[in-house]
């Protein structure tokens, strides 16, 4: 197998990755510069990026309003992992901008969170202490098992090989 066809199989195996995913872990900084764990049900649009809509009451979307930075990872179940050393992963690091109500981006991506969640979004887009965040990927890292590590071009989820620094 040459190099362009691994790089290939890699990035189906990442769309499936993603694909499979309905939430993702959000990491995030406090006021204090304490990093902040929690995870959200997300939508991706076609330019990458994700969207959360998010409560007051959890402290990743003061977290969000206050520094507009957030990494997000996705990863293999463990049930579904031959070797937890090596879990297959993606983590992006993202750029996040608040949406307001009355954006039109806001009302589509409501609709994709409904259309993917349920009624539960049309109930929480009642209540006024929710916000939706875009998580546009700035940079991005694939792990695909022992000695597999990409780069992730964010512009369109090819991938580059990562190579040992020195």
């Amino acid at each position: 197998m040459n190099g362009t066809e691994d790089l290939s199989e890699r990035t189906i195996e990442l769309q499936e990755l993603l694909t499979s995913q309905q939430t993702l872990l959000l990491s995030t900084a406090s006021a204090s510069c304490i990093p902040d764990l929690s995870y959200a049900p997300f939508v991706r649009d076609q330019a990458g990026c994700f969207y959360i809509f998010v409560s007051e009451l959890a402290s990743h979307t003061a977290n969000l309003l206050n520094h507009p930075q957030a990494s997000v990872m996705f990863i293999r179940p463990e049930s579904e992992t031959r070797n937890l050393f090596a879990r297959e992963r993606a983590v992006f690091n993202c750029t996040v901008k608040e949406l307001d109500r009355d954006e039109p981006i806001y009302t589509a991506q409501l609709m994709a969170l409904q259309d993917k969640f349920g009624e539960v979004v049309s109930v929480l887009r009642s209540l006024s202490d929710f916000h939706l965040f875009a998580l546009c990927p700035q940079s991005g890292r694939y792990v695909a098992g022992f000695g597999r590590a990409y780069t992730i071009n964010v512009e369109d989820d090819t991938l580059s090989s990562l190579t040992k620094k020195q």
